[in-house]
């Protein structure tokens, strides 16, 4: 079988990963490996952190894929991601998100380039849980709403979930844990993901299917 390993941002991904991709990836004869990124234990961490473990990865599993799942909103300038002034002068933010990945992938070491396929989610993970209020009602008690009607409307505004805003106060994660009491992301964000299903999230999400479908074709 192939393989590929995508290392993750964090716990909320390396679930959606284990809960939801493995079985799709399965049927297709590849296996997914999800490792944290280690220098953080789970977290975004500088540029050449980051880049040191993905070099290890393909370094040491020849015949492997390696790609990432890492989300836009916790890269700082300050990381030094390549490619970092000139992708923020793109005012789309897809297009944006593209020079960061051609720029993570043209900074490590040729050698071993061509089996890294790197992905930045746009803006957070979460994002891609904004695809149907069904999802939500079927699993969150009524009282634990703190403003459905607002949840709503994000969802009817936002066709694509994946441009919901990135600021502070209306980022995916931030605004689930404004809208619903007690949200934990981890625990939420499997079972929504779960719930909403691999077809349904790739049809809302264009970036995030564009990646599944890359990864699919290796």
């Amino acid at each position: 079988m192939k393989r590929i390993i995508i290392i993750c941002e964090g716990p909320t991904e390396t679930e959606f990963c284990k809960d939801v991709l493995y079985s799709h990836f399965l049927k297709k004869k590849i296996i997914i490996q999800t490792p944290l990124i280690k220098k953080s234990g789970g977290g975004i961490v500088p540029w050449n952190n980051l880049k040191k473990q993905i070099e290890n990865h393909l370094l040491q599993e020849k015949d492997s894929i390696v790609s990432t799942l890492i989300d836009y909103y916790g890269i700082k300038a300050k990381f030094e991601f390549p490619k970092w002034e000139n992708a923020h002068k793109e005012i789309d933010k897809n297009h944006r998100m593209s020079i960061l990945e051609s720029g993570m992938k043209e900074a490590v070491d040729k050698s071993v380039a061509h089996r890294f396929m790197p992905y930045i989610q746009l803006h957070e993970f979460e994002g891609l849980l904004f695809n149907n209020i069904d999802a939500f009602v079927n699993h969150i008690p009524v009282e634990d709403f703190v403003n459905k009607a607002e949840l709503e409307q994000v969802l009817v505004g936002y066709p694509n979930p994946e441009l919901i805003n990135n600021t502070p106060n209306n980022a995916p994660s931030y605004r689930l844990k404004r809208l619903i009491k007690g949200y934990n992301k981890i625990v939420y964000g499997s079972i929504l993901a779960q719930e909403i299903g691999l077809k349904k999230i790739r049809s809302k999400s264009p970036r995030f299917n564009e990646w599944i479908t890359m990864l699919e074709n290796i």
